[in-house]
């Protein structure tokens, strides 16, 4: 589901540096999409991970808000958006935009972080070998990764090595006892 920002008219003004004025600008309304899609688009042009613990740079940031954009915008207006505007567009990218939750499992939280580098071409990967269509590169991001994440979990072979719940002993030992017609 894509984000409406409205970034205002802004009259032109003065930059004490270059002692000049600076063209103003008339204002615009972005409609933005934080997707597997947009992501692709960002690393294609930096070459690098968006999903990564490194943070990103001022011009990287806005170079994803670009490539978030639906339409083709002038990367200049990107200069006007306000502290309320990058706000909304944080609080968008880490929505979570589903119902589902996980479980996280109690020996999980304590397992270090898989220090996989994650690139569009994986996820994209991902998606092919749980046959989820491509066109749900549009979808929201986290979205996205949350279905990927039900896939795999529900495609999970069964531990051959965890201990069978209470009432598959109990129905093993009376089958035993069946067998070797004893009491206990």
């Amino acid at each position: 589901m894509p984000k409406t920002i409205h970034i205002p008219a802004v009259e032109d003004i003065w930059d004490e540096q270059s002692e000049t004025f600076l063209k103003g600008f008339d204002g615009i309304t972005l409609v933005l999409e934080h997707s597997l899609l947009s992501i692709s688009k960002w690393e294609s042009i930096w070459e690098k991970p968006y999903i990564s613990e490194e943070p990103k740079t001022e011009k990287e940031m806005l170079s994803y808000i670009e490539c978030m954009s639906l339409k083709e915008i002038d990367p200049y207006c990107l200069n006007f958006l306000t502290n309320k505007n990058i706000e909304e567009i944080n609080e968008y990218i880490n929505k979570k935009m589903t119902a589902t939750w996980i479980r996280e499992k109690e020996e999980d939280k304590y397992k270090p972080k898989n220090k996989r580098i994650i690139t569009s071409e994986l996820i994209y990967c991902w998606m092919a070998s749980q046959q989820i269509p491509f066109s749900c590169e549009n979808w929201h991001f986290n979205r996205l990764m949350t279905l990927l994440r039900v896939c795999s979990e529900e495609n999970k072979v069964p531990d051959q090595n965890k201990k069978p719940d209470l009432k598959s002993r109990k129905s093993l030992n009376a089958a035993r006892r069946a067998k070797t017609h004893s009491r206990g």
